[in-house]
């Protein structure tokens, strides 16, 4: 967990993170990702409570209101609050009593089952979407800490790129392993220029040397 003082940039084809929207959810910063939880909700319920308060006016629900012969197929449903209300109380089943689907009607009980499966799926996206995030161990990587300079200096008579690492917290990692790899332009035997080539520096890889006990700063 160095820095990476490299960054993407210009990306054109951004539709491609619609294909994994789980993982763009996670990834995005945390007011954002509030932002969308709390929209995931709200839309449903408000687009869910104007259906049924559409349907309230086109049956005659909301002119009867307080008609004891009258078949409603929603009951107590007297204006647009109300038919939020009851959408928020059946998705959340939260269910007071006083607004209801009756079976007057096929379409309420079919509006109810398809806010209920939606409801269902946006629970189980939102929430693993929270626990993913909440459990990845980003801030785990603030505590290891990596020196800001590194120094050429001989060691056992051979010239060594040395720098340190170390762990603040008190719970130590048992087993840190550490990769390094030096980013540097190079120009190749025909002439092309390639900016940001990427090698891998050998810190002990094949003794086991890159496998760290950090009880205590590293070189």
């Amino acid at each position: 967990v160095g820095k990476c003082q490299v960054n993407l940039g210009n990306i054109q084809e951004k539709k491609r993170f619609l294909s994994d929207i789980f993982t763009t959810i996670v990834d995005l910063k945390y007011r954002w990702f509030l932002f969308v939880f709390m929209m995931c909700y709200i839309v449903t319920w408000v687009v869910f409570g104007t259906v049924y308060f559409f349907d309230a006016w086109v049956r005659g629900d909301v002119r009867h209101r307080g008609d004891p012969e009258w078949p409603a197929c929603i009951e107590n449903i007297d204006g647009f609050v109300s038919a939020l209300l009851f959408s928020v109380e059946s998705q959340r089943t939260i269910g007071y009593g006083s607004r209801m689907v009756t079976a007057n009607c096929a379409e309420g009980v079919i509006l109810l089952m398809a806010q209920s499966i939606v409801g269902s799926m946006i629970d189980a996206l939102m929430v693993g979407c929270m626990f993913v995030k909440i459990s990845r161990p980003k801030k785990r990587a603030q505590t290891l800490i990596f020196s800001k300079n590194c120094v050429v200096s001989r060691r056992d008579e051979k010239l060594c790129l040395m720098f340190r690492v170390g762990d603040l917290r008190e719970s130590h990692m048992v087993d840190a392993k550490i990769r390094a790899k030096l980013i540097k332009s190079r120009q190749t035997a025909e002439g092309e220029f390639i900016p940001l080539e990427q090698s891998e520096l050998n810190l002990g890889y094949d003794t086991g040397e890159d496998r760290l006990f950090l009880v205590e700063p590293q070189i």
